[in-house]
């Protein structure tokens, strides 16, 4: 048995913060933000909405277009850091039962932004063992419930969003997902980090930016040469770059480094800003909307977030 990418769904909400927000309040200006971070915009949930509210829309379009009952899933998993409660319930658990889905395995995993990647391995390794058929993988970030808007490092970085997919068993080894690989390095803890139940700090995201700028790069270059190089692929097999969306100076010079061409890289870090777990998901998904990908077409998706964890993906995009 293989996994297949079977769909892909997102929910964007509403609210537009752009970068004048910033300017009104802080020592900073909208040329300032652009050319440091490549974003102009980013959006903001409701206050009376969750991110197990973001994480249900975008899983009720995932299923929908994957044509299957929601009575099918036989597993969910939920990407976050931004989580509805601390500790318990999992935002995964809300989420199936906001869906209607009772009695199913439900759990969230914590890799920052590579959460939706490491979302994507654990469903293809249920998948392939055979103990799963159709697996609801969900990115869903409120990340301003977590950011410190008196911290001008950080706060015009992030945004919030909800990317979602099913993943489904194939006999099909042609419309399998290819290969996912994911990893980490503890030691580096310190780069990007939410202060515990335990600190006297306050909980938000802190970040030293410099030094993870140089870690990512170098990190996620060795990343997708090394899956590259693993599957006997090169550039030329894949059809669409899709890197995580954290800053449009980190996508580039990824892309580069990688000898991309512009038409293959993704970029949505401009519209939506860093949605950590939530950016990869959101970037596919608009790629399918606006008919930029197709079905049967390959992606490779590469990740870097706070533990540090980092991950990438060939997939081969099934979706209708």
């Amino acid at each position: 048995m293989y996994a297949s990418f079977r769909s892909i769904g997102a929910f964007i909400p509403q609210t537009v913060r752009t970068n004048q927000w910033f300017v009104d309040r802080m020592d900073t200006s909208d040329e300032w933000i652009t050319k440091r971070t490549g974003i102009s915009e980013r959006r903001i949930a409701l206050k009376e909405q969750h991110t197990s509210d973001l994480g249900t829309e975008a899983a009720k379009i995932a299923i929908n277009r994957a044509s299957i009952e929601k009575e099918e899933i036989d597993l969910i998993i939920c990407a976050t850091i931004s989580p509805d409660y601390l500790c318990m319930p999992s935002t995964a658990c809300i989420i199936a039962d906001k869906l209607g889905i009772k009695n199913v395995m439900a759990l969230d995993i914590s890799a920052a932004c590579t959460g939706f990647v490491y979302a994507l391995s654990v469903a293809k390794a249920f998948i392939e063992s055979g103990m799963k058929k159709n697996v609801l993988i969900i990115g869903a970030e409120k990340l301003s419930s977590i950011v410190d808007y008196t911290d001008r490092t950080t706060c015009m970085l992030f945004g919030d969003g909800a990317g979602a997919a099913i993943i489904s068993m194939t006999d099909k080894k042609e419309d399998a997902i290819i290969d996912v690989q994911c990893s980490s390095d503890g030691g580096l803890k310190d780069l990007l980090l939410t202060p515990g139940i335990q600190s006297e700090e306050a909980s938000f995201m802190q970040m030293k930016g410099n030094e993870t700028f140089k870690v990512a790069v170098r990190t996620l270059t060795s990343d997708v040469r090394l899956i590259l190089e693993r599957n006997k692929m090169t550039n030329d097999d894949i059809d669409l770059f899709i890197p995580h969306q954290a800053n449009y100076r980190i996508i580039k010079a990824v892309g580069d480094a990688l000898n991309f061409k512009e038409e293959q890289k993704v970029v949505t870090v401009n519209k939506y800003g860093n949605t950590s777990s939530a950016s990869i998901p959101m970037a596919i998904n608009k790629c399918y909307e606006d008919g930029t990908l197709k079905s049967g077409e390959v992606i490779l998706l590469d990740a870097f977030g706070g533990g540090l964890t980092w991950g990438s993906a060939l997939v081969k995009f099934m979706g209708k």
